[in-house]
């Protein structure tokens, strides 16, 4: 009876052994963890990218969507001025929302020329230049229009960045 105690006891110690050595070689891989920080960092500057040109995207409409009453208001303000029917105060309030609205298009010409610069020189966000490239030119014609006092046509044109930058952030979310 003792003897199969014995073995028994032998029987267990072996068994706890061999399945406590068999996990422990399971975690004896220890070039994962120096592969998850370039990984996590990859996934940390492309979801940064990302945030950028959604940031970039929700701007914009915003201001395409004002700018469709503003450019409106502006258009008659003009029309009145051509049949010499506004005041002095509504012409200088006027050219005081040309500036404003030439400003924005200038403000998001800028911006895209930062964006590009970044997705260019970032390793990791470099496969995306190619899409975005354009997207800072765009903005300049946009801004072009606009210093000729075409803000509709300018608004348009920003349309066709908006859906650039739209492009970037489906293929950067794949």
């Amino acid at each position: 009876m003792l003897k199969r105690i014995a073995i028994a006891l032998l029987v267990g110690i072996l068994i706890a052994a061999t399945v406590a050595l068999g996990q422990t070689r399971s975690r004896t891989s220890r070039s994962r963890p120096a592969a998850q920080p370039s990984t996590q960092r990859v996934s940390q500057v492309r979801t940064a990218g990302a945030t950028k040109v959604a940031d970039q995207i929700k701007l914009m409409t915003r201001f395409i969507y004002l700018l469709g009453g503003v450019a409106n208001g502006i258009a008659v303000v003009d029309e009145a001025v051509r049949r010499n029917e506004a005041s002095p105060a509504l012409v200088q309030k006027n050219q005081q929302d040309k500036a404003t609205v030439r400003k924005g298009f200038q403000d998001f010409r800028e911006a895209l020329d930062k964006l590009e610069i970044e997705f260019r020189t970032q390793p990791e966000l470099q496969p995306y230049y190619i899409k975005l490239a354009g997207s800072a030119s765009g903005a300049a014609k946009a801004e072009e229009q606009a210093a000729a006092n075409q803000f509709d046509a300018g608004g348009r044109t920003l349309l066709t960045v908006i859906n650039r930058l739209t492009d970037v952030l489906v293929i950067m979310r794949q």
